[in-house]
Formats: structure tokens, C-alpha cells, sequence
């Protein structure tokens, strides 16, 4: 009797799957969209758990979406939406600060200036406990920004835990237009050398570069380093401004190749463009999409000397669909290519026909580089060759096949035996370190003048603290890694108490790539200079 009964229950189980198939064979030639409908249908009406209607839909798109296998092809609901925009465009209503996870808190981590943050005198380090009355408690750092932003004018109530002071301190605050910029700083390094560091092309990135590039030229600039090392791109109309910044009118900046039409050229156009100082441009495998047409373009047209490492190889075009209801469909149409035919992208799985396309709405380059790609930034001669070699104008040999070679490569400086096993001990318990560093920061700050030296006793004091907070690590671990605190200790305090400028000055020694940068410009006039003496290193 089992035996029967077992034999019974495997039919059963069978015979749908014979219907299903005769189904499947059934329907194979007819039109998707009925099938779609069936399924959709099927599901509405049998699956165990009720979905409402509009859920499905929204399902269903975002499966379509998933199955291109195109990881910066996306739907995004209206929050995400108005999330990207904020990352886009570095506009929004906001009171003023960035904030970071910190273990269980979520802890204030710049202040911005002219904010109504600022106004507060909100600082560094101070933690956020409650939001209108209501704990935040269990809320991560992403919860706790989408309620800080809002409408512009309207207000919001924050109890902020300050290290040293036992009451909360409790703010009002209007909300305002927030600007994140994307030159933080525009600073001279020694001697008379400009320096701009640009973290991404929000909508006004190509001004800003403008604007600080002009006042240290100014101040007497004989040369331009402009730092693209972890910028990830952002709107492609800001990169063409600020690759022709450099340009002459009329240059090729980079050019478009749909999937479907004629290929578009954009080109340098503008009346103020800085030609004559030599210019470096720093890259790293973090460094994609914008930074690498503006980089393609100035090494192309011998405009600038690219140092560094090779950069992440990001060439594919997004273009954000305005859909109903606040929705909008980022979707992967076109290639980027340098002005002398170089493909950007790096091992590109989707290579579009050129014939013809229309253009929707402004065009968007992915934000970031993605942990799933391959960042392969270090280039031997092995590896090069076998690249796609190009000539640049003048005709020095650049490399194509995904991604910027430096025209110096300088790899950053590794970390010793005794630092890697010191980070490892530390990476399980990073949050309680970086909270922990951050409130003795904070109460030596104001001890300090902006040359200030580690002191032993910081960093005996430090690490106390630590153990105090549940770090265990052993003494002399912690003390074979000393210049690797000493340098955290140190750059934590300047930022905290100079500001973001300040603290980049102090880590000029511990750069490997921008120091090189700086003797380049110090011993070459002109950019034929810099090419010259980037031909004599690779001799060496």
C-alpha cells in the first residue's frame, strides 16, 4: 500500500509538468505580450499571497530591467529618483551635513558652509538621536538623511549627543538649497603649482573648475594639477565644459556611438580657456565614465600628463526616461569614445551598430564603479602590449581597449607587512575605531597649530580609548603600525580643525602620485616639458 500510494503522488506530480510542457509548446510562436498577459493574470489570481495590480507592474518592469544583465540599467521609484537627482546634481533641500553609519549611531561627518547646519554650529562627531520628537534609534544613515531632506522652507527638529557634553542639544532648523560641491577646495601648493581636486560632475562641476583654476592662476599659477582619482562621473555636458576649459575651440572632446543612428561629436566650445600652463591630470581605477572622457580627451590632444593608474574603464552612455507618476527608467544606449577612436569601456559585453537614434533627455554617465567590475589599474609593459596602441596628436602612443593609461604610472605606496595585519585586526570593528578617533579628534583640536606634529601621548591615549571601547589588540601590533595611526591621528585633527584644504597639504608625503606630480611641474616648463620628462622616467 505505501508502495501504490508513493507511485500515486509521483503521477501527480508528473502530469502537470507534461501539461506545462505541451502548454509551452503550444504558445511557443505566439505574440510575448499574450504570454505576458496570462502569466500576469495567473499570478494576480492563484498565487498564495494577494499582490495589488500596480505592485505587479512594478514588478514586472523591474524584472524586465534585471534581465538585461546591464548592472546601470535601472527603474527608480520616485525616492530613488529624487535620491539620483540629489547625487546628480548636488542640489537639495537639506540643512546642511553628511552623515555616516558608526556602528549602531549615525554620526554627523562634515558640515557644510553656509548651511543652516553651519548657522547651528552643528559639528563634526556629533551624533543624531532623534528627528521631530521621534528616536532614531535603529535607523540607518540612509533613513535618517531621507527625512532630513525636504522641502525647501520647511522645518525640521534634531537632538544631536555631543562627545563631552551630557545634555542633548536640540536644533530648529529651516530647510534651505544644499549645494554639495564638487571642487571642496581650490588650494596653490608649492611653489605656485594650482591645485584642483574634483570629486564628481554634478551641474555645476565645469564652473567650479573654472572659477578656482582662475583665481590661482591669478595668484601667479605656473602650472594646473587637476585631481580625477576616485571621481565617478556624473553629467556628460560638465565634462564636455571642463575638458574645454583646457581645449581650443572647435577640439573633438569625445564622441557618441548609439545603438541605433549616426554618431554625435561634441566638441571644446567657449571663449575663456586656460592653453598655455602645463597641466597634470591624476587617475586610479576608481575613476570612471566623465573623468575618463575628459582625460581621454586632454591625452589625446597632448593637452595634459596623465600620472597614476590605469583608470576603470566606464564608456557606456545612460540616458534617465522621465516615466508617469515620478518614475524614470535609467537605461545603458550608447558608447563613449576619445577623440582618436579609443573605446573607454572596458571589456564591453554589448557593442552597439552605429546607424540612428534620437536623443531623449540630458545625458547621464554611470555614478560609480561597481565592486562587481574588475579594477585592474596597475599596467605593465606585458600588459600594454596587448592593448590597442593609438597616437595622440603630436603622436605619442596612448592605449585603447577600455580604460585611461597613465602616461606615468605611479602606484600609491602599499601598506607594510605590520599596517595590512593592523587594518585586518581592525576592519571587524572599523565603526567603534572610526567613532572612537573621531571623539579624541575632536577634543584636540583646538589644542593644535596647522603644522602640528603626532605627539606619542595622542597615540597612547588613543589607545586606551580603544580598548576601553572593546578593541582588542595587542600593544605591540598597535605600536608596529605607527605611522599608519600617526598619519589617521593627524589628518583627522587638521580636518577637524582647519578644514578639508589644510588636511590635504599634510598628506602631500604620504601621496606617491601627487608628489610625482608636483617634481613633474617643478622641473617642466611647458607641457612638451612634462612629455619629455615622462619619456626620460620610462628610460630609467
Amino acid at each position: 500500500m505505501p508502495r501504490l500510494r508513493k507511485r500515486v503522488l509521483v503521477g501527480s506530480l508528473v502530469l502537470p509538468l507534461l501539461i506545462g510542457g505541451f502548454v509551452v509548446q503550444e504558445h511557443s510562436t505566439r505574440d510575448g505580450t499574450r504570454v505576458f498577459d496570462q502569466v500576469l493574470r495567473l499570478v494576480s489570481n492563484r498565487f498564495v499571497d494577494t499582490i495589488d495590480t500596480g505592485t505587479l507592474y512594478e514588478k514586472a518592469a523591474r524584472g524586465l530591467v534585471a534581465q538585461l544583465n546591464d548592472p546601470y540599467s535601472e527603474l527608480f521609484s520616485p525616492k530613488e529618483m529624487q535620491r539620483f537627482s540629489t547625487q546628480s546634481n548636488g542640489h537639495y533641500g537639506g540643512i546642511g551635513m553628511s552623515i555616516q553609519q558608526q556602528e549602531d549611531n549615525v554620526v554627523v561627518v562634515h558640515v557644510f558652509p553656509h548651511t543652516p547646519a553651519e548657522g547651528a554650529g552643528v559639528q563634526p562627531g556629533d551624533r543624531i538621536i532623534a528627528i521631530d520628537s521621534a528616536s532614531t534609534h535603529g535607523w540607518n544613515s540612509t533613513r535618517i538623511s531621507d527625512v532630513l531632506q525636504g522641502q525647501i522652507g520647511t522645518q525640521v527638529q534634531v537632538q544631536f549627543m555631543r562627545p563631552g557634553v551630557s545634555e542633548p542639544i536640540e536644533h530648529r532648523f529651516t530647510r534651505a538649497e544644499i549645494h554639495v560641491p564638487a571642487v571642496p577646495y581650490a588650494i596653490m601648493l608649492k611653489p605656485k603649482i594650482a591645485y584642483i581636486p574634483l570629486q564628481e560632475f554634478n551641474e555645476t562641476a565645469g564652473e567650479e573648475v573654472r572659477s578656482g583654476v582662475e583665481r590661482l592662476v591669478k595668484q601667479g599659477a605656473t602650472g594646473i594639477i587637476l585631481d580625477l582619482r576616485g571621481n565617478p562621473g556624473g553629467i556628460v555636458d560638465q565634462a564636455i565644459e571642463t575638458a574645454g576649459l583646457f581645449l581650443h575651440n572647435g577640439q573633438t572632446v569625445a564622441s557618441l556611438r548609439p545603438r541605433q543612428g549616426d554618431p554625435k561629436t561634441f566638441v571644446a566650445d567657449g571663449s575663456e580657456h586656460v592653453n598655455s600652463l602645463p597641466l597634470v591630470v591624476l587617475v586610479d581605477g576608481s575613476s570612471a565614465s566623465a573623468a575618463e572622457i575628459v582625460t581621454g580627451a586632454l591625452q589625446d590632444h597632448d593637452r595634459a600628463l596623465v600620472v597614476g593608474t590605469t583608470s576603470f574603464g566606464k564608456g557606456l552612455v545612460q540616458t534617465v526616461y522621465p516615466l508617469e507618476g515620478g518614475w524614470a527608467l535609467k537605461l545603458t544606449t550608447a558608447m563613449w569614445y576619445t577623440p582618436n577612436g579609443r573605446s573607454i569601456q572596458k571589456a564591453a559585453k554589448w557593442h552597439p551598430s552605429v546607424t540612428a537614434t534620437e536623443e531623449p533627455v540630458p545625458l547621464t554617465i554611470p555614478d560609480e564603479p561597481t565592486d562587481s567590475m574588475e579594477m585592474d589599474s596597475v599596467e605593465v609593459d606585458s600588459v600594454k602590449k596587448h592593448r590597442p596602441a593609438y597616437k595622440s596628436d603630436a603622436g605619442r602612443v596612448v592605449y585603447g581597449g577600455g580604460g585611461i593609461t597613465p602616461d606615468v604610472i605611479v602606484s600609491q605606496d602599499t601598506m607594510t607587512t605590520a599596517e595590512q595585519e593592523f587594518a585586518r585586526v581592525l576592519a571587524p570593528k572599523f565603526g567603534v575605531w572610526n567613532s572612537v578617533l573621531s571623539d579624541y579628534a575632536l577634543k584636540l583640536k583646538g589644542t593644535v597649530q596647522p603644522h602640528f606634529t603626532v605627539k606619542p601621548e595622542w597615540r597612547d591615549e588613543l589607545y586606551r580609548r580603544l580598548i576601553k571601547a572593546g578593541i582588542s589588540i595587542d600593544r605591540a601590533q598597535y605600536d608596529s603600525a605607527t605611522p599608519m595611526v600617526d598619519q589617521l591621528i593627524g589628518q583627522r585633527i587638521a580636518s577637524d580643525a582647519f578644514g578639508d584644504s589644510t588636511a590635504r597639504r599634510r598628506s602631500i608625503p604620504d601621496d606617491a602620485q601627487l608628489e610625482r606630480a608636483i617634481t613633474l611641474l617643478q622641473k617642466g616648463q611647458s607641457q612638451q616639458d612634462l612629455f619629455t620628462l615622462a619619456k626620460i622616467g620610462e628610460k630609467k
